[in-house]
């Protein structure tokens, strides 16, 4: 037998094989799943055995047949599932099956799925195309409508999801960013305004998205405004972003206590937009000096050089880094731990970058509606993934009011 039909019999193999431990692991899921319908009905009716009817002494709680058959939908093929019904004569009691709830048609890995691979860029009309070898040869009900009906979905939760109460938070850090999309249908392009919080926890979560106005002071103000009115009762500790938003201003309106750290990824770049290339490195090198510094002394000596050598020849350089010199080293007056989440917005930055790759894809979303919605779906997604910040432990002492002398805690001296 020649090389080549070896090799072509073995990939035959490897495939029977495969498809024979997929069909496997399909039928001993659909039994563990029938079972564990099965005990679940079970152990409702045994706990409810004493309920009985006063007049007739019968059992109030039984069986009572089945339910007629449905398909479930899950990543391992379509299952047919028949679920035992629950008789519940109680008044105001109904079972309910926490494994299988009413009308649940496809498992929520596949409802989870299904949003992330269009946010990653997936169209709607390859969705069946997709995920066919995950789901199997006739996968249903993953064509452009199921889409079109997801994002309706996302747009309700948005709705839902930003009246909630925020009367129970309370936020040490916060980033915050205007996000700019394209909107194939109209000729506008949006602003999101958007803010991350760090909890007491030390968790990172999206505290709002906002469709505002451009980046302007208005539309900043409204949005805190409205966060204030759910309840929120405390601005954080310190905020980070970029010098360009409207932010600042209406920070000194609603929260004025919290504190300022300009982001120095925008800042840098700002500065050496206004430099020939050929000097570029070396004013990179000190800015990168100025917040990689141990101390504050040691980031302002790095500072004074960068303007000893450039006020001369490149005075709008040095403007735009000095016109900020309050709000840049304000970092150093937080724990060290710290230093490596506010110095910058990438939290931001890397979370919105998926979204714009998407609207890339489909040349724009055709709302701004739906690129809201869009927008706010990623960043929950993405959310899931965010890690609590180094020394999460040391939150509690900046709440207090505890002070920070180049990231290290200041103990008061005896009296």
């Amino acid at each position: 037998m020649s090389n080549s039909k070896t090799v072509e019999l073995e990939k035959q193999v490897k495939e029977e094989l495969r498809c024979e431990l997929d069909r496997i692991l399909h039928r001993g899921a659909h039994e563990m799943l029938i079972t564990a319908i099965q005990d679940e009905v079970a152990d409702y009716i045994a706990e409810n055995a004493g309920e009985l009817d006063p007049e007739t002494g019968r059992r109030l709680v039984t069986r009572n047949g089945y339910l007629p058959e449905r398909d479930l939908q899950t990543t391992i093929g379509d299952m047919r599932i028949r679920q035992p019904r629950v008789n519940d004569q109680r008044e105001g009691e109904k079972f309910t099956s926490s494994i299988l709830p009413p009308y649940l048609r496809r498992s929520p890995s596949i409802e989870t799925l299904l949003p992330v691979l269009y946010l990653k860029g997936i169209s709607s009309n390859s969705f069946q195309d997709a995920l066919e070898p995950i789901l199997g040869p006739g996968a249903s009900g993953l064509s452009s409508s199921t889409i079109v009906r997801l994002k309706a979905s996302w747009e309700e939760d948005y709705k839902e999801w930003s009246k909630r109460d925020l009367s129970g938070k309370r936020y040490v850090y916060w980033w915050v960013d205007g996000i700019y999309f394209n909107v194939r249908l109209t000729d506008d392009r949006p602003c999101f305004l958007v803010i991350m919080g760090t909890l007491e926890d030390g968790t990172k979560e999206l505290v709002g998205v906002w469709d505002g106005e451009r980046e302007s002071e208005l539309s900043w103000s409204d949005f805190l405004g409205d966060l204030k009115r759910r309840g929120l009762k405390e601005g954080p500790k310190l905020c980070v972003g970029d010098g360009a938003l409207g932010f600042w201003k209406a920070k000194e309106q609603q929260f004025p206590k919290t504190r300022i750290q300009r982001c120095w990824v925008h800042k840098t770049a700002n500065i050496l937009d206004k430099m020939p290339k050929k000097v570029q490195p070396r004013g990179k090198e000190l800015i990168h000096e100025m917040y990689m510094a141990e101390t504050k002394e040691e980031a302002l000596e790095a500072y004074e050089e960068f303007m000893r050598l450039y006020k001369a020849k490149y005075p709008k350089a040095c403007r735009c880094l000095e016109k900020d010199k309050d709000v840049l080293f304000t970092f150093y007056d937080f724990p060290a731990e710290h230093w490596i989440h506010i110095r910058s917005t990438n939290a931001i930055e890397s979370t919105f970058a998926t979204v714009r790759h998407r609207t890339r894809q489909t040349k724009g979303c055709g709302s701004r509606v739906a690129t809201l919605a869009m927008g706010f779906k990623l960043a929950r997604e993405a959310e899931k993934r965010w890690r609590r910040i180094n020394g999460y432990k040391m939150i509690e002492k900046v709440i207090s009011g505890v002070k920070f002398k180049d990231g290290i805690e200041q103990l008061e001296e005896a009296a």
